[in-house]
């Protein structure tokens, strides 16, 4: 009687872990390649900050039900798209949202804003205040992700 090398329960364990191996390098591979792709066709919008009073009424409507607890929305209004950015109720005023990134990819929009605290030294005031930011770009019929 000859002994096959491979018999029996190790062949097939053996053949199991090589077909998962190769799969998650093919998967690997494929996760770099999609990542350049996508920082390929990375393009940055232009945009305008909208000031409170030169939102739209229903938007405007929206945002001062929303400003308490904080909120991230957009709002679509003859072409144009809003995109909003609520950090909620501070203690004090003295509160700026600054946008570090906006940009499109073949299939969405992208924005990462930042609250930025009072400046050292200053005098913030014992109010509440509610800062947000409301971008203006032209519109894109695109999900939105907030960062």
């Amino acid at each position: 009687m000859k002994k096959f090398l491979f018999t029996g329960k190790s062949f097939f364990t053996k053949i199991a872990c090589l077909t998962v191996s190769t799969c998650l390098a093919a998967l690997a591979f494929m996760g770099c390649s999609a990542d350049t792709a996508s920082d390929d066709t990375k393009e940055k919008l232009e945009f305008t900050v909208v000031s409170e009073d030169r939102l739209p009424d229903e938007l405007k409507e929206i945002v001062e039900s929303k400003k308490d607890n904080g909120f991230k929305l957009t709002y679509a209004d003859e072409g144009y798209l809003y995109i909003c950015m609520g950090y909620g109720r501070q203690e004090s005023g003295g509160y700026s949202v600054t946008v570090n990134e906006l940009y499109e990819t073949d299939n969405a929009v992208y924005v990462n804003t930042n609250l930025l605290g009072p400046k050292a030294g200053s005098t913030p005031g014992n109010s509440p205040s509610y800062p947000y930011i409301v971008l203006k770009v032209e519109f894109r019929d695109k999900t939105v992700v907030f960062d």
